[in-house]
This record gives structure tokens, sequence and C-alpha cells, in this order.
């Protein structure tokens, strides 16, 4: 449980930042940055794994570039579901979408190790 909560904080703190250094998106404060991470996971759960089903045959022929179309879709989904939350444009929704993906990659290789695991648990 103290793992989720805390990939949960390193995800807001990776929208967070994205917030601050990618000019088209924007995000007010940390509390919404962690409601975007929580509707993020949620989307990427339910709606992503259906999209990402759907346009599997997309994908193979882009040779799995459309998957960047399909994140980018979720991540401009966001701001009409959390006030707060400003982003300007698809395509920053997609360069959005894969930052946040790089940059929690790295944060959670950093804190919780190859074996994915926070040490407190």
């Amino acid at each position: 449980m103290i793992t989720l909560i805390f990939k949960w904080i390193i995800s807001a703190a990776s929208i967070f930042l994205v917030g601050y250094f990618v000019p088209g998106i924007d995000v007010i404060d940390f509390k919404v940055a962690l409601a975007v991470a929580l509707v993020l996971g949620v989307l990427n759960i339910t709606l992503g794994n259906i999209l990402k089903l759907l346009a599997l045959p997309i994908t193979i022929i882009t040779l799995g570039l459309f998957a960047f179309v399909v994140n980018g879709f979720i991540f401009w989904l966001i701001p009409k579901l959390i006030e707060g939350f400003i982003v300007e444009s698809f395509g920053y929704a997609i360069v959005g979408a894969l930052a946040v993906s790089i940059l929690s990659a790295i944060i959670n290789r950093v804190f919780l190790g190859s074996d994915r695991k926070y040490g407190g648990d």
C-alpha cells in the first residue's frame, strides 16, 4: 500500500515538474497535480487499455508510434475533468504525456529501485 501511495506522489511530482517546464502545460499547485495523477492513473487503466486495444492495428502499422497519440489523447482529456490543469493543445498533450512517463520512470527507478518496491513495505 505504501508503494502505491509513493508511486502516486511520484506521478504527481512528475506532472507538477512538467507543468513547470513545458510551456503549453500549466499546473496551478501540487494538490491539482495529485488529482491529475489519480485521474491519469484511472483513465490509463480503463479508457487507455480500451483505446490501445482498438488502435492495435494502427499501432502495429506505425511500429508503436500511435501509442503516443493514445497517451496524448488521455492526457488531453484531463483538463476537461480537473480545474487548475491546463493543456493548450493536443501537441502539448503528447509532449506532456511523454515527459511525465519518462520523468516518472526515472524517479521511480531512483527511489524504488529495480524491484519497483519501496523499502518501507
